[in-house]
């Protein structure tokens, strides 16, 4: 649209041009040949400059011939505007100057410039014009140079504005990927945190049920752990689908539930669990509570495995810069070779790493040994 309006704006000086010269023509024979030269090249360099700039403005700013034409344009209109009656060529001057000025080099518009005042002065040399017309044409030709500078640099601004907010929008997009692509890994990680417990905790009951079936052949005793283990999937199946559609906001206070966690495993396995809750307890982002919730999930299921029938105790710590989670058992009787295999962890013993993993991308720790003969997992993340 501004284009157009520029276009509209150029072709009807050309004509007010024409119309103002040739109406009243010079009185000099050759003034008038040299006027008509001078109108008929300006019309052509106009013509030129609109066909380039149609083909798109690097087409338009890139022939040299174009400068050339433009600038012999400049400086013959400076020289025939200084004879009696033909003052409007002067038009043709500025409007190259200022396409000059705005489109190329800084150098080159005053290059160009240089060149139209020295016609100029030249022409008022020749045909002897007034001192005002020496004066005030060339200061008139300073101020379109000027103001075509002006106009260059509020278009370099716009370019680069528009440059910037394309370079902002490819990084907003980005950013919108990446936080998909987070979001699908966490996502991804706290279903296999989910299946790794409920899977472990599911390999316990079924490894209970066998050796009921098989070493005591205790029918009712071993279907009520399979009714276990059936309530146990479909707690499994329950939490991976709250993980698949992200629901973390629902998470009670992480005190809550682990004394929930602690009376289902106390429950499940029939074996002592004491939690201990230190320090004031005040509530966690989601992203920082799910990673101790399942790392206690983990540290029970581990404990249900290689030390069965051994009291757990679980260690809640909240201090001014981070919160702690410590879950101790003692450790189990090495297994038979006959039950070795029985009581090999399902995901291998990746379990604790994943949790691991976790906690270091939130700044926290875990560790996992033997201490004062004791098995301890511990974790912590700061606040």
């Amino acid at each position: 649209m501004l284009r157009t309006v520029s276009w509209l704006m150029r072709a009807g000086a050309y004509v007010f041009i024409g119309l103002h010269t040739f109406t009243d023509p010079p009185a000099r024979a050759g003034a008038v040949t040299l006027a008509i030269v001078t109108y008929a090249l300006g019309g052509l360099a106009l013509l030129w400059w609109e066909l380039t700039h149609a083909l798109g403005d690097d087409a338009a700013r890139r022939p040299p011939r174009m400068r050339i034409l433009l600038g012999a344009v400049a400086a013959l209109s400076g020289y025939a505007s200084a004879f009696p009656h033909a003052g409007a060529l002067i038009g043709l001057s500025l409007i190259a100057v200022m396409h000059l000025g705005t489109e190329l080099s800084l150098p080159l518009g005053w290059a160009v410039a240089g060149c139209t005042v020295v016609a100029l002065e030249t022409g008022v040399l020749v045909a002897g014009a007034s001192r005002g017309f020496a004066v005030g044409y060339p200061m008139l030709v300073a101020l379109v140079l000027v103001a075509g500078h002006n106009r260059r640099a509020y278009r370099i601004r716009a370019e680069q504005s528009a440059a910037m907010l394309a370079q902002s929008e490819l990084l907003r997009a980005e950013q919108r990927r990446v936080a998909v692509l987070d979001e699908r890994a966490r996502i991804a990680r706290e279903i296999h945190d989910v299946l790794a417990h409920s899977l472990g905790a599911l390999s316990i009951q079924i490894q209970a049920a066998s050796a009921l079936l098989t070493d005591h052949r205790d029918v009712d005793r071993a279907v009520t752990v399979l009714d276990g283990a059936r309530r146990l999937t479909a707690d499994g199946l329950a939490e991976t689908r709250r993980a698949v559609h992200a629901l973390r906001s629902d998470l009670a206070p992480l005190d809550e539930e682990l004394a929930t966690m602690a009376d289902t495993h106390r429950q499940r396995h029939g074996v002592p669990v004491r939690l201990r809750v230190e320090g004031e307890p005040s509530p966690l982002p989601a992203d920082q509570a799910l990673p101790l919730f399942r790392t206690a999930q983990e540290a029970l299921t581990n404990a249900a495995k290689h030390a069965p029938a051994q009291p757990v105790e679980v260690a809640l710590t909240y201090e001014d810069e981070h919160v702690t989670l410590t879950v101790d058992n003692p450790l189990g009787a090495p297994p038979s070779p006959r039950r070795a295999p029985a009581f090999a962890t399902v995901d291998g013993g990746y379990g604790l790493t994943g949790m691991r993993e976790r906690l270091l991308l939130l700044g926290g720790t875990l560790d996992a040994g033997v201490r004062d003969g004791q098995w301890r997992v511990r974790a912590e993340v700061p606040r």
